[in-house]
């Protein structure tokens, strides 16, 4: 039996090849779509799944609230991690990392410099899965001066992993002797490090400050224990800890500390958890963001609805066409319920077929879709252990869904009807299929003013004023190489032509460079009054080179040495300090230490700077703290020439007369865009998308006018002979389907607006959806739908009455 359905549902299927190509082809586009954007979401939701002990790992946060300033860490302090392990028993073990920053590493008479370096405890290899090649996990980070590569980096060095007991240089004077080669780790973690450099190396590891945070601190729990257990105590022990040092540091206890409406806290993110949904001060590398998972997911159950409702109108459409044989079939006896399952292995025939198409297609779309969205993903034996038996139940879900009905509506036909020719065909009549077919709009609506939104609002970043200028700017990334050699290198740049200015900082607002302090307003170090700023050590030439503007009082000046105890705030600092006239007051900066009082200093304020971005404009520009002092962190390069191949040259050959180390460079505009990549990413996918649905959307539309033109060709012929235009008769068949994108319109543009208003909110700095982006998508769609249905109502327009009208 099932094998005659097969035969009869491939033969139905040969016969009406039109039918077939558009159903095939919108199933095929729409789940093509649908399975690149799955493996975006499994890639996304992967992250540190590859932990064995995932599901009971914790990484421990910190929450400082001081007055108004409120920050959040991803970063504890030193003592932690052992104190939890020592003092909960449910606590199995605990780790620290910490990102060591950039050293040059030697091979041979080469220098190699290495940017992806972290200090961890040797607990390392027993809270994470990262198989060791070979080495002992339990003594491989004991010992100072220890080093832990991964497998690609010792292949690296010494074209091998059998490196256990060799030695590496650190920047020409520190030797680490290599004691364990582990497997490359996966891509899918939320740190990806090169180097593991023993803990016991860092003097700073051992301190017991409870007031200073540094250290990536991890939390592995015993089987069965429940972490809410220890958020509950951390309370109480932090306050046993931190109490002493809060008390002779802000001069008040802990109890105090928070009836002010200040907090200190501890929490936990699961390991899992820390990709999509943690954003913090301190993360060991960039995150990315739990609703781009929702969007795209959305974005995929959209495009396959559309194709899905393709299916349904087309073959109900058609129904006239398939009339007659369910009469015939009827009346020799078919049951309905053979008549159901003859349409259903129909739609689930060209589902299998449309789902072969598709996983081919997006196999081949794989590296373009890689490209565009910044993953690196292949299909592989993992990823085929559950893409299979995805794409099995998708056949049968997708074509059971997409089949039900015109398998119920076409088996409902009751004989006597059918075979004197009362049917109602063609798109009059289609209650329900005028109902799929605004559906189909509405999504196809949405997602234009979605993908308008955001393109805006990526645009919108692109042009903002930011405060500063990022045009032309080259910043030599590691100056810190050339030490007490930096300013002289500074100096010598200056001098050359198409070179404006230079400064000298690593603290700049496309870096990722950051540093805090506590600011009070007077001497009584109240810290109901302290300001907790970004606080940033600059030259003299920062402000000029980085064309920022002064709101009031001047730059520093390296001629005036009073200069060393002057800062420069930027405007959110003066009006979250109540400062109408700030110039020349003073604040008070605390260095830490036992007493806040005798370990503090006094500056006074020359200037305010005009408030510039330097963090996300997801972010409302916080207090900001400039400082005189020496960073040789990078050296950024204000250029005004026309050829900057020439002047790179040029400041290379004075690179290469300090140092033997290779200059890494990149322009600030650069930087920049790289912070917002993920938006731009998302942009570009959501466009592509878009665009894909609408082609899907169309290709139903199409069918729709062609199989409503064909039922009614003997209307257009006799209207034709009574004197008809050729556009009287294109807008009679094209007014009952521009009449349904109309309905679409009115329902999706104002859950467009409404939608992606909450999705702005997202971001500090934000356009406001212009009654235009909606007049537009409104227009883009009844412009397709017009171009769409008119070739098919221009041809029956076109046709030929005596054709039509012969056997009459």
């Amino acid at each position: 039996m099932i094998r005659n359905y097969i035969k009869t549902a491939y033969r139905s299927l040969v016969k009406n090849k039109g039918f077939t190509i558009l159903n095939v082809l919108g199933l095929s586009l729409g789940l093509a779509s649908c399975l690149l954007i799955i493996f975006y979401v499994v890639d996304e939701l992967s992250y540190d799944r590859y932990n064995t002990k995932a599901d009971r790992i914790y990484r421990v946060n910190e929450d400082l609230k001081l007055g108004e300033n409120n920050v959040l860490y991803a970063v504890c302090m030193p003592p932690l991690a052992q104190t939890l392990k020592s003092e909960f028993p449910y606590v199995e073990n605990t780790v620290r990392l910490k990102n060591a920053g950039s050293h040059h590493v030697k091979k041979g008479t080469e220098t190699i410099l290495e940017n992806n370096m972290a200090f961890a405890d040797p607990s390392l290899f027993d809270v994470f899965t990262l198989p060791m090649i070979s080495g002992s996990p339990q003594t491989a980070l004991a010992e100072p001066n220890s080093v832990v590569l991964t497998e690609s980096t010792a292949k690296k060095y010494f074209t091998s992993t059998n490196v256990v007991g060799k030695t590496l240089t650190f920047d020409n004077q520190n030797a680490y002797k290599i004691t364990g080669v582990i497997k490359d780790i996966p891509r899918t973690s939320h740190f990806n490090f090169d180097f593991f450099i023993s803990m016991s190396t860092f003097p700073d590891s051992r301190s017991d400050e409870w007031l200073r945070s540094d250290y990536n601190t991890y939390v592995l729990f015993k089987s069965a224990a429940d972490h809410k257990k220890l958020e509950a105590a951390l309370p109480a022990f932090l306050n046993k800890y931190s109490g002493q040092q809060m008390q002779s540091q802000l001069k008040m206890n802990t109890a105090a500390f928070e009836k002010s409406g200040s907090y200190f806290r501890l929490n936990l993110t699961a390991l899992t958890d820390i990709h999509l949904k943690s954003n913090r001060t301190g993360e060991l590398g960039p995150n990315s963001t739990i609703q781009y998972v929702y969007i795209f997911s959305a974005i995929a159950i959209f495009i396959l609805l559309i194709a899905c409702v393709n299916f349904m109108n087309l073959s109900t459409a058609r129904s006239s066409n398939r009339a007659r044989e369910v009469g015939v079939r009827k009346v020799l006896g078919s049951p309905r319920k053979y008549l159901v399952f003859q349409f259903l292995t129909e739609s689930i025939l060209i589902t299998l077929v449309a789902t072969v198409i598709a996983f081919i297609a997006a196999s081949a779309l794989l590296p373009a879709f890689n490209q565009l969205s910044g993953k690196n993903m292949v299909i592989n034996g993992q990823m085929l252990s559950w893409l299979i038996p995805a794409l099995l139940a998708i056949i049968l879900i997708v074509g059971s869904l997409a089949g039900a009905y015109p398998a119920l509506f076409l088996s409902a036909f009751q004989p006597i009807n059918v075979l004197k020719g009362k049917l109602s065909a063609g798109f009059k009549g289609g209650g329900l299929r005028s109902f799929l077919v605004v559906l189909q709009f509405s999504i196809s609506i949405f997602l234009i003013v979605g993908t308008l939104v955001i393109h805006n609002q990526l645009n919108f970043i692109q042009n903002k004023d930011l405060g500063y200028n990022r045009s032309q700017v080259l910043i030599i990334q590691n100056a810190f190489e050339l030490g007490n050699q930096a300013q002289t290198f500074k100096q010598e740049v200056k001098q050359i032509p198409g070179v404006d200015d230079a400064t000298l900082t690593g603290y700049l607002p496309t870096a990722n460079q950051k540093n805090t302090s506590i600011f009070f307003k007077d001497a009584s170090f109240d810290q109901k009054k302290a300001l907790f700023p970004q606080t940033w050590e600059v030259d003299a030439d920062y402000i000029k080179t980085l064309d920022m503007k002064m709101a009031a009082g001047r730059s520093f000046s390296s001629e005036m040495l009073t200069d060393s105890s002057a800062i420069i705030i930027n405007e959110a600092a003066a009006k979250f300090l109540g400062l109408d006239d700030p110039l020349n007051k003073p604040l008070y900066r605390s260095n830490g230490g036992e007493q806040v009082v005798s370990n503090s200093k006094e500056y006074h304020i020359i200037g305010v700077v005009k408030d510039f971005n330097f963090a996300s404009l997801r972010d409302v520009v916080s207090p900001m703290v400039l400082v005189m002092g020496h960073n040789n962190g990078a050296l950024s390069i204000r250029m005004n020439a026309k050829n900057i191949p020439v002047l790179l040259s040029q400041i290379k050959d004075k690179w290469s007369g300090l140092s033997n180390v290779q200059m890494n460079f990149s322009f600030m505009d650069q930087d920049f865009e790289a912070i917002y990549k993920a938006e731009q990413r998302a942009g570009a996918v959501s466009i592509v998308f878009t665009s894909l649905a609408l082609i899907i959307a169309c290709l139903g539309l199409f069918g729709l006018a062609a199989y409503a033109a064909e039922q009614r060709t003997k209307e257009i012929g006799i209207r034709k002979v009574l004197g008809a235009s050729v556009s009287a008769i294109t807008t009679m068949l094209s007014f009952d389907f521009i009449k349904l994108v109309f309905i679409a319109i009115l329902i999706a543009l104002p859950a467009g607006w409404y939608l992606m208003n909450k999705w702005l909110q997202d971001f500090a700095y934000r356009v406001n959806i212009q009654w235009w982006e909606l007049a537009l998508a409104g227009f883009m769609a009844i412009l397709i739908a017009i171009i769409t249905i008119g070739f098919q109502s221009v041809k029956a327009a076109l046709s030929n009455p005596v054709e039509s009208l012969r056997s009459e």
